[in-house]
């Protein structure tokens, strides 16, 4: 069902209080430029950049590899070839520090006298750079989620002292265990619901190890996932602490593992799950206990994101900052077959977006008012580090940057009636996307998997966490006919199976249309946003406002 957006957040008053007219802005680039320059987005050029992107030739596009050198030859050819200008003084790079840890699948995670292995059962690893960290006879607590919220009045770590022990968390948290819209957000994710979080969290709380356990429904992606993304070569930051406020080991653990060991512990794992949802809990797992030993391979090196500027005349300071991550997975040589993750939907589709919305904007005969940059980021895979070092180091002050359009994994599976808003009414952005969206004869609905947390899961969180107003949308889930639905019904099980998998490749079954009605209503945002006066606001209710 299509959730339509009450008047209190777009009243025609409201509308018509953000949005520059077209009138306005006329005055610098004619109805019929616009026009024109919205209309040469296209399929064609859209799937070539893709299909480049995503070749063999460029082996995955992993941080530091062969890959990176060839994903940022491209950007900087296309964007010179457009008219853009380095982003970053005279550079179109920015240096990102970081450091591969690759831990040796040579592991056994130890627990009651069993031994469980690496890919099938668990997978573990360690963010120390260091190349062997272990735990020794660990002994295991249950947390619940693993959330300390004050403002929910939530604490699973209440009272519990964790120093030396390793830790034990269900994924998501308690609003979608019980789909109480009361209880933190309900169904849709708050960022405690997110692995990185957690981790974080079971840091700060002094424990040397933290496992998640994995279930396919509240994590939104199944094991294959898990494994495929959190084995092989993991990214960090150069830090001068070699990370040592993390904790020692973490990783994930399967359901059937989890069951498994609650049973050893004397406890029901179903049980478990329901009191961990009515409160702040904790409980011990009997005498369980566990012991790994994690050998690292450490090499230090540095990556880069891409930025390109198209300087605005009257405000040439202010920008308008599109965003999308360059970065996949790479190659895995212990594969047999096929070794290359393309990354062809995620995210090629997004680069090469960002390329063509640029060539979009190149095309009008006269300067915008603001600037226009372009910001494709590295490790996003890695838990979005290119655009955490970027919002932490800025190119452009946080305050000049009127907004964030970020874009990920397009829509390959034809038109949507619907543009589906990740983190709905969080901004006068979504203002901006309707008035966009009306002239196509779409209407905006909200995140089709609240469940999923994806507003914390691409690089406008980043952006969002420094107070820039950020909006990520794309084609939603009903299609504009039956021969879409049709598509959708062959496409969409295969796009589900491949999301950070081998069989991410471009494949001529795709429809680029709705991706492209996508981009020219983020240009048409961005033409709207040059006008020199406008500056989108955050909503009263946002946690990013302040």
């Amino acid at each position: 069902m299509i959730k339509k957006i009450g008047l209190s957040l777009l009243s025609a008053a409201v509308l018509v209080g953000c949005v520059a007219t077209s009138d306005e802005v006329a005055t610098a680039n004619s109805a019929q430029d616009i026009k024109a320059s919205y209309d040469s987005i296209n399929t064609a050029q859209l799937i070539e950049h893709t299909k480049v992107l995503a070749s063999d030739e460029f082996g995955g596009r992993a941080p530091s590899s062969e890959g990176e050198r060839l994903t940022l030859a491209y950007l900087t050819e296309q964007f010179k070839a457009i008219g853009f200008e380095p982003g970053n003084g005279d550079s179109f790079l920015q240096e990102v520090p970081l450091v591969s840890i690759e831990a040796s699948s040579d592991m056994t995670l130890s627990i009651a006298g069993k031994d469980y292995q690496h890919g099938t059962d668990m997978v573990m690893g360690s963010s120390r750079i260091s190349e062997l960290e272990k735990l020794t006879n660990s002994e295991l607590v249950f947390v619940g989620y693993g959330v300390n919220a004050p403002e929910y009045n939530w604490n699973d770590y209440k009272d519990l002292d964790v120093k030396g022990k390793t830790v034990v968390i269900l994924v998501n948290d308690p609003g979608f265990a019980t789909q109480d819209p009361e209880l933190f957000t309900g169904n849709a994710m708050t960022y405690y619901g997110r692995w990185t979080y957690k981790y974080e969290e079971a840091s700060r709380q002094g424990a040397e190890g933290a496992i998640i356990i994995h279930e396919t429904a509240p994590a939104s992606y199944g094991w294959s996932v898990v494994k495929n993304s959190w084995t092989g070569p993991q990214f960090s930051f150069q830090r001068d602490d070699g990370n040592k406020d993390r904790v020692a080991v973490e990783g994930w653990i399967n359901s059937d593992v989890a069951s498994e060991l609650f049973e050893k512990a004397g406890l029901d794992f179903s049980e478990m799950k329901k009191r961990a949802a009515q409160g702040g809990f904790n409980m011990d797992m009997g005498n369980l206990d566990a012991s790994i030993t994690i050998k690292n391979t450490i090499k230090k090196s540095v990556s880069y994101n891409f930025i390109a500027t198209l300087p605005g005349k009257a405000k040439a300071d202010e920008h308008i900052l599109y965003s999308a991550h360059w970065d996949h997975l790479g190659t895995d040589p212990t594969k047999d077959g096929d070794q290359i993750y393309n990354g062809a939907r995620d995210n090629a589709t997004g680069t090469a977006a960002l390329i063509e919305v640029a060539e979009a904007f190149s095309k009008l005969p006269n300067t915008l008012d603001r600037s226009v940059t372009f910001l494709a980021v590295t490790a996003e895979e890695q838990g979005l580090l290119g655009s955490k070092f970027y919002a932490a180091n800025p190119i452009i002050p946080a305050a000049k940057t009127v907004a964030n359009i970020n874009m990920d994994a397009l829509n390959v599976n034809g038109k949507s009636k619907d543009v589906a808003v990740y983190g709905l009414g969080q901004s006068e952005l979504d203002n901006y996307l309707t008035a966009a969206a009306l002239k196509q004869n779409r209407i905006i609905s909200g995140d089709p998997r609240p469940a999923a947390g994806i507003y914390y899961r691409s690089d406008h969180f980043a952006f969002a966490n420094i107070g820039v107003p950020a909006l990520y949308a794309k084609g939603g889930a009903v299609p504009a006919d039956q021969a879409t639905a049709d598509l959708r019904a062959k496409l969409d099980p295969i796009l589900a199976k491949c999301y950070h998998g081998l069989c991410d490749e471009y494949s001529e079954d795709w429809d680029l249309t709705g991706a492209v009605e996508d981009m020219q209503l983020f240009f048409e945002i961005g033409v709207e946003l040059s006008y020199a006066d406008v500056w989108p606001q955050w909503s009263k209710t946002s946690e990013f406002k302040r």
